[in-house]
């Protein structure tokens, strides 16, 4: 077996490359049946090892408040039983999932008689780079594995003992099923050239998953040399539409930003239309929930209270909470805000007018958009995924949540009965 334990980060990304990509080869013929008994034993396993990983995650939060890190990135590192359990039923939620592998797209016959499809095959191997979350790790390894891929997998430095030991469990999981231990690694090192070295490995692994902060994902983005599926910020919208509901507006919109504020899916931008009648009842909802709040001058004309949101603020995802707040003219005033400060990931209306609400559905160019619902829904397990990947805000491949179908590519297939071409 070569030895992981040596330095050289580029020579250790390629030996587990070359290991990932056998791997792969197995997964990707194994059958669905094989793959979905494989990921309840590793749910099982993760469930057998809660003691184990809570360990592990409580030395990591030790380490990570000595550090100072912030309340939501603490937030993202945590564990505690029920966030365990939720891991394993994550998995075998993914475990349920309809198979994509070999599924056929559409289908056609061509005048000359050839018929003509379009499958659906794994992609390969794909390296997920991750900050504080250690859920990722079993989320990630289970939609990769169900997708028929072998998975590289880069924690960050401040859950690495949390994401050793969901490692472990999952590794114990795959081999009491019968399926190859490298379909699943976890880069052992936390030197950050280990990164670099996975975003130069062209041909050795086919697509980069990033997760992390706006740092991390920029670096990717810049650095690359393999294809790149990711999202840079979660500045996030909620407009508030005259015709709303006052009760189902405050409702949302305090779920929006406070439920979880240091998710990507939280609300960052409160929009309210000059005509909703209940401008000021919202802003206090929202400011009594415990959030900080920074308006533009008409806000602050009616929430005294409102700190000044500077330019700066329309363009934060603060992660915190704290929330912008901005009075515009109608519809049209909303879309062109969101046009301009909009990161693409997800933006929400509350309205009554439905007239009102498929113009902003349809006019809004972000990977989500939202009609009376809260923006925290922006998650691949609420979409009927199973789990998520992460968030695609481009335009090719894949947007929104990345699940099973955003890991598969597809072939075309050809079968003839002696066509010539003339």
């Amino acid at each position: 077996m070569a030895d992981l334990s040596q330095p050289n980060p580029a020579a250790l990304i390629s030996m587990m490359g070359d290991r990932a990509r056998a791997a792969a080869r197995t997964i990707a013929g194994v059958p669905t049946e094989g793959k979905t008994r494989a990921l309840v034993a590793v749910a099982t396993a993760l469930r057998e090892a809660t003691a184990p990983i809570l360990a592990a995650n409580h030395a990591d939060m030790e380490r990570a408040r000595a550090a100072g890190l912030s309340r939501a990135m603490l937030d993202r590192l945590k564990l505690d039983e029920a966030r365990v359990a939720g891991m394993g039923a994550g998995v075998e939620a993914v475990a349920r999932l309809s198979d994509p592998v070999g599924s056929v797209i559409d289908q056609a016959t061509r005048p000359n008689g050839m018929v003509l499809s379009r499958a659906r095959i794994p992609i390969g191997v794909i390296g997920i780079i991750y900050e504080s979350r250690p859920n990722v790790t079993a989320d990630a390894a289970a939609l990769c594995v169900m997708a028929g891929n072998a998975a590289i997998l880069r924690g960050g430095s401040e859950a690495v003992e949390s994401n050793r030991a969901i490692h472990r469990a999952l590794v114990a999981g795959l081999e009491e099923a019968g399926l190859p231990r490298d379909a699943v690694q976890l880069v052992p090192t936390t030197d950050r050239a280990a990164v670099g070295a996975m975003l130069k490995a062209e041909g050795v692994i086919d697509m980069i998953v990033p997760r992390g902060g706006k740092s991390l994902v920029a670096r990717v983005q810049a650095e690359a040399r393999v294809p790149v599926l990711s999202h840079l910020d979660g500045i996030n919208h909620v407009f508030v539409h005259a015709s709303a509901d006052p009760a189902m507006a405050e409702k949302l919109v305090v779920n929006a930003k406070m439920r979880r504020t240091g998710i990507c899916g939280a609300m960052e931008t409160l929009l309210i239309d000059q005509a909703y009648p209940a401008a000021g009842a919202l802003i206090r909802a929202l400011g009594e929930s415990g959030c900080e709040l920074r308006g533009d001058d008409r806000a602050r004309a009616i929430g005294p209270s409102l700190g000044a949101a500077t330019a700066e603020d329309w363009d934060t995802e603060y992660l915190e909470a704290i929330a912008s707040v901005g009075i515009v003219d109608g519809l049209e005033g909303a879309l062109r805000h969101i046009e301009e400060h909009s990161s693409g990931h997800t933006d929400a209306i509350v309205a009554t007018d439905q007239a009102v609400a498929e113009r902003f559905l349809a006019a809004v160019d972000s990977a989500i958009v939202m009609w009376n619902a809260s923006t925290q829904f922006a998650d691949g397990g609420e979409f009927g995924l199973g789990a998520e990947i992460g968030i695609a805000t481009g335009r090719l491949h894949a947007r929104g949540p990345v699940a099973l179908e955003g890991l598969t590519t597809y072939k075309w297939i050809v079968r003839g009965t002696g066509q010539v071409r003339p």
